[in-house]
Formats: C-alpha cells, structure tokens, sequence
C-alpha cells in the first residue's frame, strides 16, 4: 500500500481527489440539483415563502431524521413539473459531475413520482437524456426507481415503462423511498420480471431500517447490488453471505449522517466492511440535498478512517468493476481509468 504524505493532507489531498477520475454508481437526479438550480426552479413557480432566500433554501436542506428527509424530499419535487424542467436539471447534474472529474455515473431517476403531473416516463426518460447529452465528459445510465411507496403494481407498470424506454439509456432498476414502512418482499415478482427483462437490479436496504430488509433484498430480490447497506452488520452471517456472492455495496457515508440514519460518522461501518473483504463503493446519494461532493466522502475516508491512496483507487476500482455499463462497448472503462493522467499516485 502506498500510505499517505504527510504533506498531501489537507488541500494537496484535495487536489489529488479532484484530480483523480471517478465514478459514482448510487445518485439519484433529483436529489443532486445544484443548489443554485434548485432555487432558480422556485423562482420559476413564483417562489416558496418558507425560503426567501436562496441561504434560506440551504438551510430547509437539513433534516431532523428520515422521515423528514423524505418530506423534504417530496416538497422539492413539487418544483419539478414539465419535460423542460427535468432537461434543465439533468444538464446541471450532468455538469457538477464533469467539473468533479466524475468520468462515469449511473443516475436514478423515479418516474411514478411525477406521474400526477402528466408526466409519462419515456417522455420523461428522454428530456433527461437531452439534458444529459448536452454536457461531455461524464457517462451516464439511467436506473428507474420504482419507489415502494407507490406499491408493487405501480412498481410492474414503471418497469415496463422502463422497458420500452430503455433506448434512452436505462441500464437497470431500483428501489427507494420509505424503507422503514415498505419491506422489500411484496417487489419479488417485479424483480424477477426486470431480469427477464434483461436490466441489472440494486435496492436499498439498511437504510432506514434494519439488516433483516438488507437480507430481504438479496433473497427476495436476488440483487445485483444494495444501496447503503449500513446496517447489514447487525447479522454477521449476512456480511458473511454478502462477500460469498461478492455482492456490490453503495455506500453512502456523509448521506447516512445528514438522514440520521448514524449518528456520527465514525460510527459508519465503512472501514469495517473494507477491511472485512466486502465489495465497496462510495456514492453520495443526494449531493444537491446533503452538501456533500464525492471528494468529500473521500477526505473523510483518509483523515477519519484512515485509508490510504491506493484504497481510495480501490474503491474507484470496484465502482468499474459494479458497474452496469454495457460489456460490448470500447475502450473499456479500466483503460479509460487507468490511462487518466490523474489516476498517478502523489509523489
């Protein structure tokens, strides 16, 4: 292992994160609005007394637990109303992420959520994807979220949706939304059916609620991936099968602080799963929403637990490696990676 310079601390560490190519495989597009963005849609729909100003709106984006957080998240998305509004949004995002050097993303996007608003997914899927193509870069897919709360029928209907959108560039499926309310097993045969289908499947679990939904999910579901996954180790026989099937892991630290989901982020089991063999990667869930970047996960991950500088590659690895990228396409995205100037270790 290549440990880390002293003198690399600080904001060396921080050019060398930002140099370094990344990728991201759990971000969701509404939750990652830009801030400024998000205040510029407010404004668009005659504005919101309870944030005045676009400081007011930074401070709303805090959040007491994860029912709060989701109510938050509900009352955001009332400001996204038209196609234009979700090619506005992908566009920005698609733009954060290029002035991060995040080189490739794979992006959830929850059509059933804007069903209300007249709003069908493959029109919705294809604003998105204009939005997308107008930033070069940054690759991204798309992953449907078929939200639980909405239940497994909406959750069959999305899905067949996502089917005949998938030239859009739609890779997989998830599953979001309130955890703690909505356990994955009802979604079985909807799984099931997006893998005939074809698509990669990821939920999240251990989350909100504990490692009981987190084994549902790779059962129930038989997951190509988990979301958060943070309380999984309340079953040490469940870390044991998660690393048997070398079962991807989305990692969200500095989300699973602001949901309150931990307490604090030393209690997060990142360095625990690392060291135990789990395939990790870290994602920040809802930048736009948390304040968080990607080489902010990572600071934390070197001063807090310690990783070193080819750790923090070895998670960049294993985001390529858990990829849903399709296999057929050239140069692969290990070469691409590794042929990036940035990739080079500090001297």
């Amino acid at each position: 292992m290549n440990s880390l310079p002293k003198h690399t601390h600080g904001q060396k560490l921080r050019r060398w994160l930002n140099s370094l190519p990344k990728a991201e495989l759990h971000l969701h597009l509404e939750g990652a609005i830009p801030l400024h963005a998000l205040w510029t849609l407010i404004q668009k729909y005659g504005g919101d007394p309870s944030v005045p100003t676009e400081l007011h709106l930074r401070q709303r984006l805090t959040y007491a637990d994860f029912p709060d957080f989701i109510e938050t998240w509900i009352w955001k998305n009332s400001f996204l109303r038209t196609y234009d509004d979700f090619t506005f949004i992908a566009e920005k995002v698609a733009h954060d992420l290029f002035k991060q050097n995040i080189l490739y993303a794979e992006l959830f996007f929850s059509p059933s959520r804007f069903a209300d608003r007249g709003l069908e997914p493959a029109e919705l899927a294809a604003a998105i994807r204009k939005g997308l193509d107008k930033i070069s870069g940054c690759e991204i897919w798309l992953i449907a979220d078929l939200v639980r709360d909405h239940g497994p029928s909406q959750a069959a209907l999305t899905l067949n949706e996502a089917a005949a959108a998938r030239h859009h560039g739609i890779v997989g499926i998830g599953i979001g939304g309130s955890e703690h309310r909505f356990p994955p097993e009802p979604f079985a045969e909807v799984y099931a059916e997006a893998r005939r289908l074809g698509f990669k499947t990821s939920a999240h679990a251990g989350e909100a609620s504990g490692s009981d939904s987190v084994r549902s999910a790779v059962v129930s579901l038989q997951v190509d991936r988990l979301g958060h996954a943070t309380r999984a180790e309340e079953d040490p026989a469940l870390l044991k099968l998660l690393n048997e099937q070398r079962i991807p892991l989305e990692l969200c630290p500095l989300s699973n602080v602001a949901t309150g989901v931990i307490k604090s982020l030393v209690d997060h089991p990142v360095r625990r799963y690392w060291d135990q063999g789990l395939l990790v990667t870290i994602n920040t869930d809802d930048p736009g929403m948390f304040h968080n970047r990607l080489v902010d996960e990572y600071v934390q991950l070197v001063e807090m637990f310690h990783f070193e500088l080819d750790e923090i590659r070895g998670l960049v690895l294993n985001a390529l490696e858990s990829s849903w990228r399709p296999e057929m396409m050239s140069p692969t995205l290990f070469d691409i990676f590794s042929n990036h100037p940035g990739w080079q270790l500090p001297n």
